[in-house]
C-alpha cells in the first residue's frame, strides 16, 4: 500500500489556453478512500488519468509512496484502474479476464488460479468464473472489472465513474459493496464521480473540483457543515443549500421582513451585502409574519418528511427558488404562502464578491 501526492500538478491540453487541472495539491493517506467530485468538465477524470500515467503532467509532480512517478509509464506505477465501461474482453471467460494482466506479466498458472479464486470469493463471483461477460448483468461485469484490479495487488486503486452505467437501485447496492471491499482490503483508492451523493456516502475524504481548481478537500461531514465557499455550499448536499444575497444591517443580516442576528465582528469586512446559505432542513415555518414569505409551488411528500419547493421575491427584488424540509404529516398546500426563518446557528455566510466563507 502507499500514499499518493499531487504536488502542484497541472495539465493543459494542446490548443487550450487554460489548464484542465490547475496546480492540484492533495495528500492522500495510505489506505484512504478519496473521492474526486465535481460537475462535468471540472478536471476530475484528467486528475485521475495523470495519476495513472495516461495523461502528461505539464507542471508539478505526482508521487506514489516515496517514488516520483511523474515521468513513469503506466505499467511501472503499480496502480490498477477500473473504468466506466468495464473494458472486459468479450471472448474470454470471467476467470481469464480477471487473470489476464497476471498472464501478461508472466505469473505462473497456479499463482494466477489462486489469486483469481481468492478475488472471486471476495466478490461473490465463484459461480460465474466460466461464463463470458455477455452472460453477466451490469453489476456482475463491474465486479469482474474490480476483480481484475484486485488480483494484481496494486499499491493504488483508481476508479473512473465505475457505477455510471448501472441503474439506480444497483448503483446504491454496488457502491456499498465497493466501500466495504476497500475497507477490507485497505488499498489506497482514488474514485472519480459526478454524483455528490456517491461522494458523500463512500469517501473518507472528498475533494471538490471546479474548472480544474481544487475548491475544498475534507471529510464529508465537515464539507457539509463547513463549506469553504459558495460553490461547495451549493454543490454538496441534496437537495442543495439555499443561497441568497442579503443586506448587512444593524444587528445582523436582513432575511425577508426580519433580522437574523449575527455578531457584527464577523461582518466587519463583508461590505454592504453577504451571501447567506441555509440548508432545507434548517428552515422552519414561522407564524408571526416575520421571516421570508415563500409561495409554495410543489410539495414533495416522502412520508415522515416533505420538501416544499417555492419561490420568493423578498431577496433583492429577484425571484429566487427556495427549498425547505417540513413535517410530512402536515405540509402546506400548493399555492399557499408561508413564512420561513432559519434556525439560530445554522446559517452560512459568504463574501458576496469572492464567494469565500466568512468565519463565525
Amino acid at each position: 500500500m502507499a500514499t499518493v501526492r499531487f504536488d502542484n500538478a497541472s495539465r493543459t491540453y494542446p490548443g487550450n489556453d487554460s489548464p484542465s487541472v490547475d496546480g492540484l495539491n492533495i495528500d492522500i493517506a495510505d489506505g484512504e478512500f478519496l473521492v474526486l467530485v465535481g460537475p462535468s468538465g471540472c478536471g476530475k477524470s484528467t486528475a485521475l488519468r495523470m495519476l495513472a500515467g495516461l495523461e502528461e503532467v505539464n507542471v508539478g509532480d505526482v508521487w506514489i509512496g516515496d517514488r516520483n512517478v511523474t515521468d513513469l509509464s503506466p505499467k511501472d506505477r503499480d496502480v490498477a484502474m477500473v473504468f466506466q465501461n468495464y473494458a472486459l474482453y468479450p471472448h474470454m471467460t470471467v476467470a481469464d479476464n480477471m487473470g489476464f494482466a497476471l498472464k501478461i506479466a508472466g505469473i505462473n498458472k497456479a499463482e494466477i488460479a489462486k489469486r483469481v479464486a481468492d478475488a472471486a470469493k471476495i466478490l461473490d463471483l465463484e459461480d460465474y468464473l466460466e461464463r463470458k461477460p455477455k452472460a453477466l448483468s451490469g453489476g456482475q461485469r463491474q465486479r469482474v472489472a474490480m476483480g481484475r484490479a484486485i488480483v494484481r495487488t496494486p499499491q493504488v486503486f483508481l476508479m473512473d465513474e465505475p457505477l455510471s452505467n448501472l441503474d439506480a437501485k444497483l448503483r446504491v447496492q454496488t457502491r456499498t459493496q465497493i466501500a466495504s471491499l476497500q475497507r477490507r482490503l485497505g488499498v489506497t483508492t482514488v474514485y472519480v464521480t459526478h454524483d455528490q451523493i456517491e461522494a458523500m456516502t463512500m469517501g473518507d475524504r472528498v475533494a471538490v473540483l471546479k474548472d480544474g481548481v481544487l475548491q475544498q478537500c475534507d471529510t464529508p461531514r465537515r464539507m457539509y457543515d463547513h463549506p469553504d465557499n459558495v460553490f461547495v455550499a451549493g454543490f454538496i448536499g441534496s437537495p442543495a443549500m439555499n443561497l441568497f444575497d442579503v443586506p448587512v444591517v444593524e444587528g445582523g443580516v436582513k432575511f425577508g421582513s426580519s433580522i437574523h442576528e449575527i455578531d457584527r465582528a464577523f461582518l466587519a469586512d463583508a461590505g454592504k451585502e453577504v451571501t447567506l446559505g441555509v440548508r432545507p432542513e434548517d428552515l422552519t415555518i414561522v407564524t408571526d409574519g416575520k421571516g421570508l414569505a415563500v409561495t409554495v409551488e410543489v410539495v414533495e411528500e416522502l412520508g415522515a418528511d416533505a420538501y416544499i419547493y417555492g419561490s420568493t421575491t423578498e431577496t433583492a427584488g429577484e425571484i429566487k427558488p427556495i427549498i425547505a424540509r417540513v413535517d410530512g404529516r402536515t405540509p402546506p398546500e400548493k399555492g399557499a404562502v408561508v413564512n420561513l426563518s432559519p434556525k439560530v446557528g445554522h446559517v452560512h455566510l459568504f463574501n458576496a464578491e469572492t464567494g469565500r466563507r466568512i468565519e463565525g
